[in-house]
């Protein structure tokens, strides 16, 4: 009896547990926070449930949520008691069988059963699959085979190891082959069955048949009332089709020393629910980026071959090079154009200026980023498109200067110094560049590199003539006892053709060594400043109009006659 009453118990708790009211509420996208990879979407709902245990429904979200990133808060007196997302599939209405046709209706339970029988088929193989793949995971794993235990330390049991794994991998990896093969098959059969079965209920009957609906995702809230309450529910998370990436314009003029800096972002999303009329958030942040600290490990170093050092060597030096190119070209100049300002008389009727997307722009610094809260609303479909949203404008104070690196590259790039852009919060990304109006092009601007100054490249200069050439005559190769001297000389001729003073920099080197039985020797370098640890050589000098420079440079490499030397 007593037993009969404890089942009798537990009928009516699971009977009263499925007996939970579910209610479908109404929700809407408030803000989006878009990070450089993936979005974090916050929805508002209202709620008003009865006592007991109630299921709110959110239904229509994405369908790429990370279930990890999931949270709810609600307001009212109840205990939020679970909270979850999943794929819901509507029911689908079946026809009634009663309207077909006696041989139809055959027909039909004969493909019914028949389908029933090939789902245990499907089964059988797929366990024996399950099988395979887990001895298959076994020979993987195993400590011989992954080179632990005492293995490694005999040949012949190395050996062994190795020829064991070979032959049951195969073995296994023809048995998978085959099991899925015929699962293939078997669940083709099972399709056409499916497919028979459906045209057959669809023959006679096919006005009684809903069409199905495809499925829709969800987030389930579990609450707990002890009366009835309402409130209202707030639910985060985070989608990862989604994203930012920033632009920015730089704007300079003839007659200004400033440089007007338009920070952009380009925002996309592809989560399968548009979001209508939100507030955007640009956060510099990627939760997706891995946030675990590395660890160092020993450093292990042993001889290499002469050809491989050689090697090395000559990619060493070849990776400079491409540095001081990149250098080169990454050195400009940028002007700006501050925002145009219209010109009023006093007998006109006034002009209202349009506001920008920018002045609604709050900056917050968090710990590891900075997030551009933008107080106004954005509707962005879910298609993937780019979208321009305006997140910060900005004059910056600029110094200009001409950079050239001749050994490379001849001509004269004009660059502007900028320096104090932390507080601006940016990160690397290309950079449109206007002056007087006029497009002249794109550069990259990188804040993260360690300088206090920023160099932003607005192109050459054509005015500016350089020219570099070797002094033969001053070159000289002799033998001196054991050693072998090499002497290079070489001229670097500056014109300046414009009709204003410039600010030049000159960039040449010479090599550096880190063999003590080569020798490098500085002969003049005029009023050049070298860089011993880099080998760079820098001139910095005014240049008038119309005016020339000539800078001459020279040094000595002495080393063994019997060895040679390569100049990469």
């Amino acid at each position: 009896m007593k037993n009969l009453i404890i089942l009798f118990s537990i009928i009516c708790f699971a009977s009263n547990a499925n007996a939970n009211d579910e209610k479908i509420v109404k929700s809407k996208i408030a803000k989006v926070t878009v990070y450089s990879q993936g979005a974090q979407v916050y929805r508002k709902a209202s709620y008003s449930v009865t006592k007991g245990i109630t299921e709110i429904v959110i239904d229509g979200v994405s369908n790429n949520i990370d279930n990890n990133s999931l949270q709810v808060n609600a307001t009212g007196n109840v205990i939020i008691l679970d909270t979850k997302y999943a794929i819901h599939y509507p029911e689908v209405k079946t026809p009634k069988l009663e309207g077909l046709s006696l041989k139809t209706r055959r027909k039909i339970l004969a493909l019914e059963d028949s389908i029933y029988n090939i789902n245990y088929v499907v089964r059988a193989i797929q366990d024996e699959i399950d099988v395979y793949q887990a001895t298959k995971n076994i020979l993987k794993n195993n400590g011989a085979i992954r080179g632990q235990g005492k293995v490694n330390d005999s040949i012949g049991l190395l050996k062994d190891a190795i020829d064991y794994y070979t032959k049951k991998m195969m073995e296994v990896n023809k048995k998978l082959l085959k099991l899925n093969r015929e699962k293939i098959e078997v669940n083709k059969t099972k399709s056409g069955m499916q497919n028979r079965l459906n045209l057959l209920k669809n023959a006679e009957a096919n006005s009684g048949i809903d069409k199905p609906k495809g499925p829709t995702y969800r987030i389930t809230i579990t609450l707990k009332a002890n009366a009835s309450a309402n409130g209202k529910v707030d639910v985060s998370y985070l989608v990862n089709n989604a994203g930012w990436t920033p632009l920015y314009d730089l704007r300079s003029e003839t007659s200004s020393n400033k440089i007007n800096l338009n920070y952009k972002a380009n925002v996309h999303q592809n989560t399968g629910v548009d979001w209508d009329d939100v507030r955007l958030n640009i956060s510099t942040n990627n939760p997706y980026q891995n946030k675990t600290k590395p660890e160092l490990h020993p450093w292990y170093i042993d001889f290499h071959r002469y050809r491989n050092q050689l090697d090395n060597l000559n990619k060493m030096n070849l990776g400079n090079k491409d540095k001081m190119r990149r250098e080169a070209k990454s050195r400009g100049y940028v002007s700006n154009s501050a925002p145009a300002r219209a010109e009023y008389d006093s007998d006109v009727e006034e002009v209202i200026v349009a506001e920008k997307a920018y002045d609604f722009t709050t900056t917050v610094e968090n710990m590891i980023s900075a997030e551009f809260q933008i107080d106004l609303p954005y509707s962005i479909k879910s298609n993937g498109q780019k979208h321009m949203v305006l997140v910060k404008n900005v004059d910056l104070d600029a110094n200009y200067k001409y950079y050239t690196v001749p050994k490379y590259d001849k001509s004269v790039y004009l660059v502007a110094q900028l320096s104090k852009l932390a507080e601006l919060q940016l990160v690397p990304a290309k950079a449109n560049i206007f002056f007087d109006g006029t497009y002249m092009g794109e550069t990259y601007l990188d804040p993260t590199t360690m300088d206090d100054t920023l160099n932003l490249s607005l192109g050459k200069d054509p005015n500016i003539i350089v020219k570099r050439t070797l002094l033969k005559k001053e070159s000289k190769e002799k033998i001196v006892g054991q050693k072998k001297e090499r002497t290079f000389s070489y001229s670097i001729e500056v014109k300046n053709l414009k009709s204003r003073n410039i600010k030049l920099v000159v960039q040449d080197q010479i090599p550096i060594t880190q063999n003590a039985d080569i020798e490098i020797e500085t002969l003049g370098l005029g009023k050049g400043k070298l860089n011993k640890r880099t080998g760079l050589i820098e001139w910095e000098f005014n240049l008038k109009p119309k005016a020339s420079k000539d800078l001459q440079f020279s040094y000595k490499v002495k080393h063994d006659k019997d060895k040679m030397v390569y100049f990469y």
